[in-house]
């Protein structure tokens, strides 16, 4: 059942981001909905298991798959567009520009000079796609790590405590 809670609010999530790309109006919406993917994720399982066992390292157990399920709803979609923008629209033009600015700052900023193999390297398409991939690494550890303790607070504040007399 949480997985199923989790595919969800990852589902929400992906149709969110790629709102997003065409109306910039909806970055606030995605931020929000990803920060709070775990309160949300435990609120739905609570509704439909109103009787499981709640604390904080159930709660940290659900953010694990959480995250998981938003770093591949995040992927898809995203990975999707970026294949149709590239190969169907061809209008990948200003992100290739942008990443080859950033390429030549840090280039420019190193005390030690680049050998010729090591900047066609860095000028090729495969640098380029590695790049992305270990950002969107990063993000997903990120996102990983920020919903296990989202998952983590929110089982502790849905935990039962017995009545005291």
């Amino acid at each position: 059942m949480a997985i199923r809670c989790a595919a969800t609010v990852a589902a929400v999530a992906g149709v969110l981001c790629l709102g997003a790309i065409r109306l910039p109006v909806l970055a606030p919406a995605i931020l929000l909905w990803i920060l709070s993917g775990s309160l949300i994720t435990l609120g739905l399982y609570q509704t439909r298991r109103p009787m499981a066992w709640m604390d904080a390292s159930v709660g940290a157990r659900i953010g694990v798959v959480v995250g998981l399920c938003l770093a591949v709803g995040l992927a898809i979609p995203m990975a999707v567009a970026g294949v149709v923008a590239r190969f169907a629209l061809h209008s990948m033009g200003g992100f290739d520009a942008q990443l080859a600015v950033i390429f030549e700052q840090v280039i420019q900023r190193s005390t030690t000079p680049f050998p010729p193999e090591a900047l066609q390297l860095v000028h090729s398409q495969e640098f380029r796609a590695g790049y992305i991939l270990f950002c969107f690494a990063v993000v997903a550890v990120f996102l990983l790590v920020l919903s296990t303790a989202g998952g983590a607070f929110a089982g502790l504040l849905r935990m039962r405590r017995k009545a005291t007399v």
